[in-house]
């Protein structure tokens, strides 16, 4: 109970709880506070029990409590459900102590638990609803959802397990993405090399035929490893299960059925005795012990006082016993004498039952464990590559076998002996023979300087070593002199070949360069045509622009001066003339409305004019679609170069290719950002230093130069190079 109350007390008062409650604090709260400390704990496993109890009735309460630690699986300790319940409600310390040890020992398993009975626990549908039309196929859909969450869950956690961070995936697609755009650049290139090659096309089915076969050729290899991976498997099955036949038929040699069953009748009684006698003892002293604890579990908690009053009872007691054992022992009867003795008996044969079953229990332990041993020594035995462990006619076999070895393996070491002693003799011969040689390279040596050429011998050495080298260098020499007359041979006739190949393409191309640079030619002298006409045109169309907008105002008035003599002449028998908005005897109209009147015309000529223009551009621009489309469906190559679709999709792959530089460009922008701006940054700071520095050299020497009056101080000066102030 005080191991619990602990352990209770310590896990509140961390997070995210941070409670501050002692033993004894938390030992005295009320019920009411208990279940608000139940429902806190709650709370945090699932967001959903953060209420506060005083504003529920106890049935609410109680009936959310049951129907969490239900979807959470809690078991009570006790069988007694009825009891469970009302010690819950009334809030017991039995009965929550329990529930908050086991909540605080394992939350973030509940906490999960929690989350998923949002989505797994299914709703109940009356009977009566789920008939109707819509209800079963909702219903269904619903559990198909559910089923659809359970898998994308198992996934996600699948996924979290794994260790994946997102940064390091973010990285990995930057990193995927850089590849592939190098791996397209690199099979653009070899695209552009490739379709260069007059059997293109052949080659790529070739190569793509080799690459499915490899792919078949991998996936067969694959298959073969699989199944020599289950034969392998099923040999180690076989050897095994040989193995235990062979075991089993060792056991049963000399073995007769009187034998086996008297070892099965020893057995049975041996379990016999276990069961019948040994575990209901077990089970009774076990049922006892958790009867005193839960006994001492329900006492309140004890102080000083109440240990010495349980001490003198346990005093007076043994007083007592021992007080009533003296008194039997004076009052003695020879029949109880003689009953105790068979008790003694009893006894001792109780206690060899159960040292005999100690012992068997430990022979038995020792032997699994011995066979765990044996197993993994036949394990490391294998894995060592050592065969299985041999007994009966196949450990015979094994023996002669290698009593057989061990006669060859005699010999063989008789012969190396004998190949010892050999070498030794032919490396003492080997020390003679270069000592004589020494001796004689002296005396020759003696000999060459006598008759006056000293390193004659020495020289002819050199020279053999470098005649030799000399003749492999000329093999070399004459090796390559084959490897680059084949090569040039190779490469004149490939030369001779791509000769003949672009010999009916240079035909061609002689007069087409001829009458390209008469075309050039003749491209010049009307262009300059041209502009000295376009020039000639276009002053006379600033002079024609001029007379036109005179005479344009010059038709302006006289046309108005012709309307106001016509509107004259029209109402002159009238003889009413409206002004101001008052009738006067006289003729015409106001000002204002031939002034409108003239505004109107001349809108209507630009107008017509305008719409005139518009009209000659369509025109022009008719012609030129009709000349793209006659320019596109000719069959002259020369002439579709000349179309607006290949000049736009010339500019469009020229854009394209700009983009790609400026990516990249970009790219190494944002890669030395960081660093570039650190450098700025820092010089920054550098400039800001040097002009410090340079604004106190100046404050420095003004002060040197003009002097300081009486009383006066300067602001600041330096000395040392230090800015003392």
């Amino acid at each position: 109970m005080s191991e619990q109350l602990k352990y209770i007390v310590q896990e509140l008062n961390k997070e995210p709880f941070s409670k501050s409650y002692n033993l004894i604090s938390f030992d005295s709260l009320e019920p009411l506070q208990l279940l608000q400390v139940l429902t806190d704990v709650l709370s945090i496993i699932d967001p959903k029990q953060n209420v506060d109890i005083r504003e529920e009735t106890p049935d609410q309460t109680a009936v959310r409590i049951f129907g969490t630690l239900r979807v959470l699986k809690y078991r009570p300790p006790s069988d007694d459900v009825t009891a469970f319940r009302a010690g819950l409600v009334q809030g017991e310390k039995l009965v929550i102590y329990p529930i908050l040890e086991w909540l605080l020992n394992r939350i973030p398993d509940l906490q999960k638990r929690a989350y998923l009975a949002r989505f797994l626990v299914k709703v109940e549908v009356p009977p009566e609803i789920s008939a109707e039309d819509p209800i079963p196929d909702l219903y269904a859909q619903y559990e198909e959802a559910m089923d659809q969450f359970k898998e994308l869950h198992k996934q996600a956690e699948g996924l979290k397990s794994t260790g994946f961070s997102t940064s390091e995936i973010k990285k990995d697609i930057s990193n995927m993405e850089d590849e592939k755009e190098q791996l397209m650049k690199r099979v653009e290139r070899l695209k552009r090399k490739v379709e260069s090659h007059p059997n293109s096309q052949t080659m790529m089915n070739v190569a793509r035929n080799l690459r499915l076969e490899r792919d078949k050729e991998k996936k067969l290899a694959e298959q073969k490893q699989e199944q020599s991976t289950l034969i392998h498997h099923e040999e180690q099955k076989i050897r095994r299960l040989q193995q235990q036949l062979n075991e089993q038929r060792q056991a049963a040699v000399g073995a007769s059925p009187d034998v086996l069953l008297t070892r099965l009748e020893e057995e049975t009684r041996t379990n016999q005795y276990i069961v019948t006698e040994r575990l209901p003892k077990e089970v009774a002293s076990r049922k006892k012990t958790l009867l005193d604890l839960q006994k001492v579990v329900a006492e309140p908690a004890m102080g000083q006082g109440d240990l010495d009053k349980l001490h003198q009872q346990i005093s007076d007691l043994n007083a007592e016993i021992n007080q009533l054992i003296e008194k039997r022992m004076r009052t003695g009867d020879p029949t109880d004498d003689k009953s105790s003795l068979f008790k003694q008996q009893a006894a001792i044969i109780s206690h060899k039952k159960e040292a005999a079953l100690t012992t068997f229990r430990e022979i038995r332990e020792t032997y699994n464990r011995m066979q765990q041993d044996i197993e993994q020594k036949r394990d490391m035995a294998k894995e060592a590559g050592g065969g299985e462990v041999l007994k009966g006619e196949d450990f015979k076999r094994y023996v002669n076998k290698l009593r057989s070895k061990s006669t060859i393996y005699k010999k063989k070491r008789q012969e190396i002996a004998e190949l010892r002693a050999e070498h030794g003799v032919l490396s003492r011969t080997e020390e003679i023979l270069r000592q004589r040689d020494e001796h004689m390279n002296r005396q020759l040596e003696a000999v060459e300087s006598k008759a006056g050429v000293t390193g004659y011998r020495k020289t002819q050495e050199q020279l053999e070593k470098v005649s030799a080298a000399k003749s492999e260098l000329d093999e070399q020499k004459g090796r390559t002199l084959e490897d680059i007359s084949d090569m040039v041979q190779r490469l004149t006739k490939k030369i001779a070949e791509k000769k003949n190949s672009l010999a009916p393409i240079i035909k061609e191309l002689r007069p087409m360069r001829q009458r390209a640079q008469e075309l050039t030619g003749e491209y010049e002298s009307k262009k300059h045509q041209y502009d000295t006409a376009a020039a000639g045109l276009e002053s006379n169309m600033a002079k024609l622009e001029q007379e036109v907008r005179a005479f344009r105002e010059e038709c302006s008035q006289e046309e108005s001066r012709y309307h106001i003599f016509n509107v004259s002449f029209i109402y002159s028998d009238v003889n009413l003339c409206i002004v101001g908005g008052t009738g006067v005897p006289g003729g015409g109209f106001t000002r204002r409305e031939v002034r409108a009147f003239q505004e109107e015309c001349s809108q209507e000529e630009s107008r017509y004019h305008y719409l005139n223009c518009m009209m000659r551009m369509i025109e022009v621009q008719q012609q030129k679609v009709a000349d793209e489309m006659k320019a596109y469906t000719s069959a002259d190559p020369y002439t579709r170069k000349k179309t607006y679709r290949e000049l736009y999709q010339r500019k469009i792959q020229e854009q394209e290719n700009l983009g790609k530089g400026l990516k990249e460009q970009q790219k190494t922008v944002r890669e030395g950002h960081g660093p570039s701006m650190r450098q700025m940054k820092m010089w920054r700071d550098v400039e800001r230093l040097l002009e410090c520095k340079r604004r106190c050299m100046e404050m420095q020497a003004q002060v040197m130069q003009g002097g300081m009056g009486y009383g006066e101080q300067p602001p600041a000066v330096l000395e040392d190079d230090r800015l003392v102030l």
